[in-house]
């Protein structure tokens, strides 16, 4: 036990929980012994295997892993022709990735506004920052809960728009019955440890478009390729490959294909578990007028990658910063997802001030992250309940 809590007494458990923490079990480990004695630890047949199996998962008729979730979306982006002069639309409330992949492609960002109750990005605000220079949308499944994608989708093809879903939090959910993944033009997955299957780090993108699958094959490794159709000249002999255009060394290793087709096993599992913790924060918290929680759209069948909690400053007597203290008194560390990307000094060099989505602006001076993972037993999430309750009727 660090210190007393701040709301006095001893804290509401003696050891910490943190906001997160990956699971591993004896399976994912021989997955991975088995790589580490076998012939190759990478471009082997641990990939493919991977990639079909994300296929049959999301019912999207390719997939192509890759290192990590912010080169899935630079892939994505890459694919989609963005390039100088373009700009790419997305949400403030991310992780920096989902703008940063436009100024990969020398486009610009250009942020739209959420909607105040799901957090997500609001597809009125998508039309009203559409221009003629608009090439793509980076469409932010926050927190695990899908975006719009019916009438995102809409929005890109009257326009001639590239939807790109970022899907960093959301495997698992599915949008009106149909997996995410399967659905935009296409969609990034993340699978570093903080997700609800992991990898160690590692990313895919996923598309029914066969088109956009060999670009994406290109832009992960180097521009190359061994496939006589895409050569420019006959192969000279088994050795041979061509680098058709500029790419990158995006690639996963077989050793992180066969941990993340071992966790992908225990998906469903995964899922029950997130629904069941943010269903009892839900009963619990949506009770006290002090704390607002995050509402879901019917058509999203949500696997939580993220529990928000909103603070009401109308009725609470003490802003985030004070309440997230508290709660590391308790011994509950939380986070907070996320710092709109525009604040950044990176972005204000770039022109970027604030007040341009002040419902994102609002929710991030308001909003904490706390503790949801699959490893957290009832006892864990009793404590985080007592610990905020204790907390609101402290400063109430």
């Amino acid at each position: 036990m660090d210190r007393p809590a701040i709301c006095g007494g001893r804290p509401v458990r003696e050891t910490k929980i943190f906001y997160t923490h990956h699971y591993i079990d004896e399976a994912d480990i021989q997955a991975v012994t088995d790589v580490l004695r076998s012939d190759f630890i990478t471009c082997g047949p641990k990939i493919g295997a991977l990639e079909k199996r994300l296929c049959e998962i999301t019912g999207a008729k390719y997939a192509v892993a890759c290192s990590n979730g912010t080169a899935a979306l630079h892939m994505a982006c890459m694919a989609a022709g963005v390039g100088p002069g373009d700009e790419v639309i997305t949400t403030p409330i991310t992780f920096a990735a989902s703008a940063n992949c436009a100024l990969y492609c020398g486009a610009k960002p250009v942020f739209a506004d959420i909607r105040e109750t799901t957090y997500n990005i609001d597809p009125a605000e998508v039309v009203r920052v559409t221009t003629e220079k608009t090439k793509a949308v980076v469409a932010v499944d926050f927190t695990g809960q899908s975006v719009e994608l019916e009438p995102l989708l809409a929005h890109c093809r009257q326009k001639g728009l590239v939807l790109i879903e970022d899907g960093a939090h959301v495997l698992g959910t599915r949008y009106k019955g149909i997996p995410n993944g399967s659905i935009a033009d296409m969609t990034t997955f993340s699978f570093h440890p903080a997700k609800t299957a992991t990898a160690g780090e590692g990313g895919a993108v996923l598309t029914n478009s066969e088109d956009y699958y060999h670009k994406l094959l290109l832009a992960r490794a180097h521009g190359i390729t061994r496939d006589p159709r895409q050569m420019e000249k006959e192969p000279e002999g088994d050795w041979y490959y061509e680098q058709i255009a500029l790419g990158y060394n995006y690639r996963m290793t077989d050793i992180q294909a066969a941990l993340l087709i071992s966790q992908l096993e225990k998906l469903e599992r995964f899922s029950l578990r997130r629904k069941a913790i943010v269903a009892r924060y839900n009963e619990a918290f949506s009770r006290i007028p002090e704390l607002i929680v995050q509402e879901e759209i019917p058509e999203s069948d949500t696997t939580r990658h993220l529990y928000i909690l909103r603070l009401n400053p109308e009725k609470l007597s003490l802003g985030r910063r004070e309440f997230f203290d508290a709660m590391a008194a308790e011994n509950i560390i939380c986070n907070v997802h996320y710092i709109p990307v525009y604040y950044f000094p990176h972005y204000k060099e770039l022109g970027y001030s604030r007040g341009l989505c002040k419902r994102a602006e609002k929710l991030y001076e308001e909003m904490v992250t706390l503790p949801l993972y699959y490893g957290m037993s009832d006892e864990d999430v009793e404590d985080v309940i007592r610990a905020v309750k204790r907390i609101v009727e402290y400063y109430r």
